[in-house]
């Protein structure tokens, strides 16, 4: 029997729409299949209850996945108040229960508190890693680790709706924040108690909510293509962005063919009139092919730092 093959070399960036119920990685490897990728990635885990964007990367574009990781997330999230979970969520255990007697105004104050900068305590159900292991492990074992509160930003926290004990927000956040501990930490200044019901991200850094894609729309691409006997290649390659939009918001530097050979090498080279101290995105010759990023000096050195696998040739 032929030895099946390890997947085609595409690179490229999924808008995947997760569904709920299961975990990222589970999302990932069904759509790493669907495209028949020799490699895949995520960036940045949803937990198995939310829904939404998932950028899937493929190929060479994994090698950019942390630039999203680092950046901003905009979620809608339903706090249901007067039930507090010890996940912080509706999957978890109900650890307290209390009345639910809140007012508007009172609402619009403790929400107020969330707003800028501020200081966040993971929740111990976070994949935050203590020597080496997962919280959320250390939490199953009804071990509780010390987590040292870490600063984050919230943009904007907007009220969506606010109906018997339900609470709707739409909330834009810098990297590492844990929507579920803000919807706990809502709830113990309200005084009721609050778990996260429905989270949903919208957004992750620029990408477009309507580039978003589910895996049935995927699969039944694949069938389209059966049925019109044609590649489902030739379906699915076009939903893919290119792997320089994980890091579109860095600056341009456009080099010669001759200069991106040398980088591609893990050389430096120097570029005249580029920002000094800084990551750029770096371009090579008239096509503006992009072969990676790197790091600027103030001699005009630009040094590689994290580069695609391509051939210029």
């Amino acid at each position: 029997m032929a030895k099946r093959g390890k997947g085609r070399p595409i690179n490229g960036i999924v808008l995947l729409d997760k569904p709920t119920d299961i975990s990222s990685n589970h999302a990932l490897q069904r759509v790493k299949r669907i495209f028949f990728a020799q490699k895949a990635g995520h960036t940045g885990a949803l937990d198995p209850l939310a829904t939404g964007m998932l950028p899937v990367c493929l190929g060479e574009a994994t090698k950019f996945s942390q630039f999203l990781l680092d950046s901003d997330k905009r979620y809608t999230v339903t706090a249901t108040l007067g039930v507090r979970t010890d996940t912080s969520d509706s999957q978890g255990d109900v650890v307290c229960e209390k009345p639910v007697s809140v007012t508007q105004e009172q609402l619009d104050i403790a929400l107020d508190t969330f707003r800028g900068d501020i200081e966040q305590v993971p929740s111990m159900y976070s994949a935050l890693k203590f020597e080496g292991k997962p919280l959320y492990k250390y939490a199953r074992e009804g071990i509780t680790i010390d987590r040292p509160a870490r600063p984050i930003t919230v943009y904007e926290i907007n009220q969506l709706r606010f109906e018997g004990n339900e609470v709707d927000l739409d909330i834009h956040v810098s990297k590492g924040t844990y929507i579920r501990t803000i919807v706990d930490d809502l709830g113990e200044l309200l005084g009721c108690g609050a778990h996260v019901s429905m989270l949903r991200r919208t957004q992750v850094a620029d990408y477009p909510y309507q580039r978003m894609v589910t895996i049935e729309e995927l699969e039944a691409l694949i069938v389209k293509a059966k049925t019109e006997d044609i590649s489902p290649y030739d379906l699915l390659d076009p939903l893919l962005l290119e792997m320089d939009t994980a890091v579109k918001n860095y600056p341009e530097v456009n080099i010669s063919d001759e200069m991106g050979a040398y980088v591609l090498h893990g050389q430096p080279v120097q570029v005249f009139g580029a920002p000094d101290n800084t990551i750029v995105r770096i371009t090579v010759g008239e096509q503006k092919t992009f072969i990676g990023v790197g790091q600027m000096n103030d001699d005009g050195l630009i040094a590689p730092k994290r580069l695609a696998n391509l051939d210029l040739s």
